[in-house]
């Protein structure tokens, strides 16, 4: 054989041999993306498929009770990131999603630490509460305060 067939070859053996894993954890494992049932439970395609659909509708009835606490007192957000977190022992593209949030969190995170982001937040709540304070100080000077339980029927 030539020398470009050869080198041609040794990169595709190379090339073989690499695996990617996914982003290495903080303990230097990786983790491949895709279904984390039980070897037993993926032998058997009718019983991985019933475990599939075990998996989605436990993380949808999670998901759904997070979309019910957003309006209502509740951590709403952090359920719907458990109920997403259910849903990527199974699913790639929850498992895709989730790792793009702990991405841009993790950005955020390292954006609000900046010293010139954080003045320029606490100048801009400041400026906020200023104008809260000054539309709630104009309404009590034109229309005083009245309590619900006084309020008269009309």
């Amino acid at each position: 054989m030539n020398t470009g067939s050869d080198q041609q070859g040794d990169v595709v053996a190379a090339a073989d041999e690499v695996r990617v894993e996914g982003p290495v954890g903080e303990d230097g494992a990786g983790r491949g993306l895709g279904s984390r049932a039980p070897e037993f439970v993926k032998a058997r395609r009718a019983l991985h498929l019933s475990w599939q659909v075990g998996v989605f509708v436990v993380g949808l009835a999670v998901v759904a009770a997070g979309i019910v606490m957003l309006p209502l007192p509740g951590p709403g957000w952090v359920v719907i990131f458990g109920g997403m977190a259910i849903w990527a022992t199974e699913f790639v593209w929850a498992q895709l999603v989730l790792r793009w949030t702990k991405r841009k969190v993790t950005e955020a995170a390292q954006r609000a630490l900046d010293p010139k982001v954080r003045r320029r937040n606490i100048v801009l709540t400041v400026l906020g509460l200023v104008i809260i304070g000054a539309v709630a100080g104009v309404y009590l000077w034109k229309f005083g305060l009245v309590m619900p339980w006084k309020i008269k029927d009309q």
